[in-house]
């Protein structure tokens, strides 16, 4: 009876293992079209070999527009090493709204409007404002972010991922 509890746990064990390691191993990012504020467009597929960074956010959250000189000042830190960032308006927010902040704020990076909702709902159902996901040059979300990123800790995750080759 003990042998055939301790093999039981054994197994577990492995089992939750596997699963974490499984779990853990990144996944490609969503195929999407981003709609950018010049009328011109981007998708997953052009960034490919870039780390990316892709920000949903909205005017009206107030953790969103706290967080933005943060986001401009991890931009401009590392875009000439093959950065980029993307800001991706929710449906739900007024265009006017979006070009004003942008233009306002003279925003460095991509700025979309995701007018339809549909690049929200293929990266992963997109509700919660701001949600961010960090992307390797191999098209590879390795981070989401709920809330405001840790950005110590971002800075040092997109550090490793732009020196992998």
């Amino acid at each position: 009876m003990k042998r055939s509890v301790h093999v039981a746990a054994v197994a577990v064990v492995l089992a939750i293992g596997a699963a974490a390691y499984l779990g853990s191993r990144p996944q490609d990012a969503p195929q999407s079209t981003f709609v950018l504020l010049d009328g011109s467009s981007r998708t997953t597929s052009d960034l490919r070999g870039k780390v990316m960074l892709v920000n949903f956010w909205a005017t009206s959250c107030v953790t969103c527009v706290a967080e933005m000189p943060k986001l401009v000042a991890t931009h401009e830190q590392f875009k000439d090493r093959g950065y980029q960032t993307v800001a991706v308006a929710m449906s739900y927010d007024p265009p006017s709204y979006v070009v004003n902040f942008a233009q306002t704020r003279k925003l460095p990076f991509q700025v979309a409007i995701d007018n339809t909702g549909a690049v929200a709902k293929a990266w992963g159902e997109v509700t919660l404002t701001p949600t961010t996901y960090l992307v390797n040059k191999r098209g590879e979300i390795v981070k989401r972010y709920v809330g405001e990123p840790d950005f110590k800790e971002l800075h040092r995750l997109i550090e490793q991922l732009l020196a992998d080759s």
